[in-house]
């Protein structure tokens, strides 16, 4: 499957079948949808935070988290489960009308939504995010630490 979607800034690095896609979906509500009764997320995951039904930031205090987050690599899925691919930047944009955006461990997402202005974007927290963010934060300084030596020659 080719990525259709447009993403900037970053490029794609990994692009995911169908059927990962979709399980990366039940992996998303496994974690932020667990008090979904109720709600539609077969038409859109992010009624999970429209609703209320899961802690998050909306619209300016939302990107403003969202910005803050620093990781190796991010996954991009859409919203009807299908597409999903991972970039090496932190997406600012994407063709997408709703999609997701999150690291590997999940740590944290973002639900960009059509609705954009009205209801979302919103940042939502893993519960475990401070164990799961200290993981992300250390893989990035590991790279950094790396880039550096290799900067100065050591290989």
């Amino acid at each position: 499957m080719r990525n259709e979607a447009v993403i900037h800034p970053g490029r794609v690095v990994r692009q995911f079948s169908e059927a990962e896609a979709s399980q990366l979906a039940d992996d998303w509500l496994a974690v932020f949808g667990k008090n979904r009764q109720g709600t539609n997320t077969k038409a859109y995951l992010w009624h999970v935070f429209s609703s209320g039904r899961y802690p998050s930031s909306a619209g300016a205090a939302a990107k403003r988290q969202y910005e803050q987050q620093a990781g190796m690599e991010f996954v991009v899925l859409s919203n009807d489960r299908k597409l999903a691919f991972v970039t090496d930047l932190l997406p600012g944009s994407s063709s997408l009308s709703d999609y997701y955006v999150f690291p590997p461990n999940l740590a944290w997402t973002m639900a960009f939504t059509h609705e954009d202005g009205w209801l979302g974007p919103y940042f939502a927290r893993h519960p475990d995010f401070v164990k799961l963010d200290a993981e992300n934060q250390f893989k990035v300084e590991k790279r950094r630490q790396a880039e550096a030596a290799r900067r100065k020659g050591w290989a």
